[in-house]
């Protein structure tokens, strides 16, 4: 595959670029006050695209009933200073989930959208954190109340694969 970056290629996510060992953490019933949780492992795989603007994630996912294959897509806004996330989820393979916008401070990227769950209006984030770089974790969050207050439902915990 043709790898040319260019000089100038932003290096917020250059911790995920490599092959994982991933464990999932998610909550069974989201925005319903539960805390049960379900464990299950995956693998991840990034490689840079866009001269180093964007980088693809394809994900297998080893949930309880089932394994799931699902792609992120990363691209960077230099006007902006902002990243654009999609999500594209192997049983729904012609919907991307709406964007998440955001960017890097300190080695933490937080990431924001708008968008509906089970009929209800939310707020979405994610945030990354690469603070370190050998084990970096990933987690989504849901409002109901326009951020006032977040619930975790996704945590990830990534190991680099030997």
């Amino acid at each position: 595959m043709l790898q040319v970056l260019e000089h100038n290629e932003p290096k917020d996510f250059d911790f995920i670029i490599g092959d994982w060992q991933v464990k999932h953490r998610r909550l069974k019933d989201i925005l319903s006050g539960a805390q049960e949780w379900i464990e299950f492992e995956g693998q991840s795989s990034t490689i840079k695209t866009l001269g180093g603007f964007g980088n693809v994630e394809d994900n297998y996912l080893h949930m309880p009933n089932q394994s799931v294959r699902a792609k992120a897509i990363r691209s960077y806004n230099s006007q902006t200073k902002e990243w654009s996330i999609w999500w594209l989820d192997g049983r729904n393979p012609t919907a991307m989930d709406t964007p998440v916008v955001g960017q890097f401070t300190n080695g933490v990227g937080r990431f924001y959208a708008d968008e509906v769950y089970n009929g209800v209006p939310i707020k979405v984030r994610f945030v990354w954190d690469s603070t370190n770089p050998d084990m970096p974790t990933w987690q989504q969050a849901f409002s109901k109340d326009d951020g006032e207050t977040w619930e975790v439902n996704w945590k990830m915990e990534f190991i680099r694969a030997q």
